[in-house]
């Protein structure tokens, strides 16, 4: 077929999505996903020749912006970052739930990534979503394909532990979410606390200059343990009962909740759960970050934060 303006575009489209996927997986920011997807239509308008796969062509090239762009001092600064997490999204606004897993794009999952190298991360992807071979991934990441070969069992590895949150079923993170809001809105930190893995850990991303809600600042590091959990999660909350309504939302594919002021989205705070236990709490806090959750209908839930 004959390449034209219009051919080129139509083979864009079909993978704008699972490109915008990839991107935002790489990054975790919604935002820089779109820009890059977008350079990487003029890149492909302007490409010279025929692909012979439209899809490997254009995950190569996304990669490669990715890539560069994690490779920056900036972007280096800020993933190093304790209170670092990823963007919290509504799947809806790039089309991404209806072509992926959603547990490839669960918060639990995005978390685990920001953990790995951005090598690491693009070879898990490349390979276990796109199925490039280790041949392909060699040129993107300048590693030879034995050592990609490491680099997969790496991140395999390093994500092993926490598989068991990625696939937790819809039905129980409602549920550990419900028992949360009504532990968090009664006040009962044992109550909380009663829910929580041991190990529990909550992670509060007030942006780089930091949040403070009432007497409570956003926490510079992520705090582990049940009782320190929850003592601080219902601390927080009754700083800030009064400044915003909650809704429960999708976000990332799951149940979470969307907290709002009276002009703006004040947090979300999503979960990371087992079948039985909530494993993770993650407060997002950083008011530049909180752009792409509004997509899709919202949910009635409860009354006040």
């Amino acid at each position: 077929m004959t390449r034209t303006a219009d051919s080129d575009l139509a083979a864009f489209e079909a993978q704008r999505a699972s490109l915008l996927a990839l991107a935002y997986r790489m990054l975790g920011d919604m935002g820089r996903a779109e820009e890059l997807v977008q350079d990487a239509w003029l890149r492909w308008a302007a490409r010279e020749g025929e692909a012979v796969s439209p899809r490997a062509y254009l995950a190569a090239l996304v990669t490669r912006l990715c890539l560069n762009e994690l490779g920056s001092a900036r972007r280096r600064k800020e993933e190093a970052r304790g209170d670092r997490l990823p963007e919290p999204v509504a799947l809806e606004r790039g089309g991404i739930e209806r072509l992926e897993s959603l547990e490839l794009v669960s918060m639990a999952f995005l978390v685990a990534l920001q953990r790995l190298t951005p090598a690491e991360r693009a070879v898990l992807l490349l390979h276990d979503v796109f199925d490039f071979e280790h041949a392909e991934i060699s040129a993107l990441v300048g590693k030879s394909p034995a050592a990609c070969r490491k680099l997969l069992e790496r991140a395999k590895s390093s994500l092993a532990e926490e598989e068991r949150m990625f696939a937790v079923s819809r039905e129980a993170h409602a549920r550990l979410l419900a028992s949360f809001v009504r532990a968090v809105q009664a006040g009962d930190t044992a109550a909380l606390a009663s829910i929580l893995a041991a190990d529990a850990v909550v992670v509060t991303d007030g942006g780089t200059a930091g949040r403070v809600v009432g007497s409570t600042r956003s926490l510079p590091e992520p705090l582990r343990g049940a009782d320190a959990v929850a003592d601080f999660v219902v601390g927080a909350a009754k700083q800030g009962r009064g400044r915003a309504q909650a809704e429960i939302r999708d976000l990332n594919g799951q149940p979470a909740l969307v907290l709002r002021g009276a002009h703006e989205t004040f947090a979300a705070i999503t979960l990371a759960c087992d079948q039985d236990r909530i494993r993770a709490i993650y407060i997002h806090g950083d008011l530049s970050r909180l752009g792409h959750i509004d997509a899709g209908d919202r949910q009635p839930g409860p009354a006040r934060a």
